[in-house]
C-alpha cells in the first residue's frame, strides 16, 4: 500500500513539474516572439535578429514574388534611420504549441495605416541560447477582419488642479478593461482632450496583468499617442469608457468636444456609455438632445464622496464631488463597501465603483452589445 501511495505522489509531482516546465517554455517562447514583434514595429534590426538563429530561413512573398530569405535580407526591409520610431505594425501572439524542444507559433501583424492583416507562422527550436526562430512564413488575409471598436476616454492632467501634487490615469483600470475587450476581438482606441502622451498612476508590476502590458510596446505606444477629439469618427465606435484616476476630474468633464463625441455615439449610433471609479466624473455634465442631464433618473455608480480622504490636500483641489453632483442632477447614486466591485446597469449606461469593477463593467458592455440592445 505504501508503494502505491509513493507512486501516486511521484506521479503527481512529475505532473506538476511537467506543467510548470511547459508554462515556463510558453513564457520564454512568447518573450522571443514579442522581441521579434517589438523589433519589427520599431525598425530595430538588432532586436529582430536576436529572435532568430543566425542561419534561419524565411519564406515570404514580396513585390519580387516568392522568395527564400536570410535573416539579414529580411531585416534590410527595416530602415536603420527610423530605428526606435513606430512604423504602424501592431503584433499579437495568437497561439503557441510546444513539442518537447520544438514549437510552432502563430502571430497576427496588423498594419494600422493600411488596415492590412498578415498571419506569421514560426517554427522555433530550443537552443543553448534559448528559444529561437528557425523558420518563418507569412500570408496576407484576403479580407482584413473588421473589429468593432471601443473608445477609452483618458486625461492629460498631470497634477491635482493648480498644485504640484501629481496625479494620472489609473493604469490598473485601463489594463483590466483593455484586456477584456481585446481578448473578445474588439479594437480599443484612446482619446484625450489634447491627444498625445498621458500621465499614468497606480502601476503595480507585481500584478501579472499590469506587468504584461507595461512591457508591451504597441500597447504603451497607444498611451503615448492618444487621439485628439478631432480625429474621432463617432460612427466607428460601439461604446465609450471613461477611465478613472485623479486626472479625469480636471480636464475631461468640461471638455465639450469629448462630450459631443460621447453623446453622438450614444444617441446617433445607439452606443453604450460607461465609466469606472473617478471616471464617472466624466459623465456628470453630459446632456441628451432634449437638454436633460444624462444621469437624470438613472442608477449611477462611481467612486463615492464618502470614501474620499477629506483631510488630504488632494481633496481640496476637486472642482466638484461626483456623488453629490450626480444626485443634484437627478441621478440615483449607488455604491458598496470599499474595495469591492460594484456595477450599475441602467439601459445603455454602465458604471463601476473602482478598479475591481473595470473587468465586470467591460464584460457587461460586451454582453449588451452581443444582445444588440436598442
Amino acid at each position: 500500500m505504501k508503494n502505491i501511495y509513493f507512486l501516486a505522489a511521484l506521479f503527481f509531482l512529475n505532473s506538476i513539474f511537467a506543467q510548470n516546465k511547459e508554462e515556463s517554455n510558453q513564457k520564454l517562447i512568447t518573450n522571443t516572439l514579442n522581441g521579434y514583434i517589438e523589433g519589427s514595429s520599431y525598425n530595430n534590426r538588432e532586436l529582430i535578429k536576436s529572435a532568430f538563429v543566425s542561419d534561419a530561413t524565411l519564406y515570404l512573398t514580396t513585390r519580387s514574388g516568392f522568395q527564400k530569405l536570410t535573416v539579414d535580407q529580411y531585416t534590410n526591409f527595416f530602415s536603420p534611420e527610423r530605428k526606435g520610431k513606430f512604423n504602424g505594425r501592431i503584433g499579437k501572439v495568437l497561439d503557441v504549441t510546444i513539442f518537447e524542444d520544438i514549437a510552432q507559433a502563430k502571430v497576427e501583424i496588423f498594419f494600422s495605416k493600411s488596415k492590412i492583416v498578415y498571419i506569421d507562422l514560426f517554427l522555433l527550436k530550443q537552443t543553448p541560447n534559448g528559444w529561437k526562430i528557425i523558420s518563418k512564413t507569412a500570408t496576407r488575409l484576403k479580407e482584413s477582419p473588421k473589429k468593432e471598436k471601443v473608445l477609452f476616454i483618458v486625461s492629460n492632467a498631470h497634477f491635482y488642479g493648480n498644485t504640484e501634487l501629481r496625479t494620472g490615469n489609473s493604469f490598473s483600470e485601463i489594463v483590466n478593461a483593455y484586456d477584456v475587450f481585446t481578448k473578445n476581438g474588439y479594437e480599443v482606441n484612446f482619446v484625450s482632450p489634447k491627444g498625445g502622451a498621458i500621465p499614468l498612476a497606480y502601476i503595480n508590476t507585481s500584478d501579472e496583468l499590469s506587468k504584461k502590458y507595461v512591457y508591451t510596446a504597441d500597447f504603451m505606444n497607444k498611451l503615448k499617442t492618444t487621439l485628439t477629439p478631432s480625429q474621432i469618427n463617432t460612427s466607428e465606435y460601439k461604446a465609450v469608457q471613461y477611465i478613472g484616476g485623479g486626472s479625469v476630474m480636471f480636464d475631461v468633464p468640461q471638455n465639450k468636444e469629448i462630450a459631443n463625441i460621447v453623446m453622438e455615439i450614444y444617441e446617433k449610433h445607439n452606443g453604450i456609455i460607461s465609466s469606472v471609479c473617478h471616471g464617472t466624473a466624466g459623465i456628470v455634465n453630459l446632456k441628451t438632445s432634449n437638454g436633460e442631464y444624462l444621469v437624470k433618473n438613472k442608477r449611477v455608480n462611481g467612486y463615492p464622496d464618502d470614501y474620499e480622504r477629506k483631510d488630504r490636500p488632494y481633496f481640496k483641489t476637486f472642482p466638484f464631488l461626483i456623488k453629490k453632483t450626480i444626485e443634484e442632477r437627478g441621478g440615483v447614486f449607488k455604491f458598496s463597501k470599499p474595495n469591492t466591485p460594484h456595477v450599475e446597469v441602467d439601459g445603455r449606461l454602465i458604471t463601476g465603483q473602482n478598479y475591481k469593477s473595470s473587468k465586470p463593467v467591460s464584460e457587461k458592455i460586451i454582453s449588451l452589445l452581443s444582445e444588440n440592445i436598442k
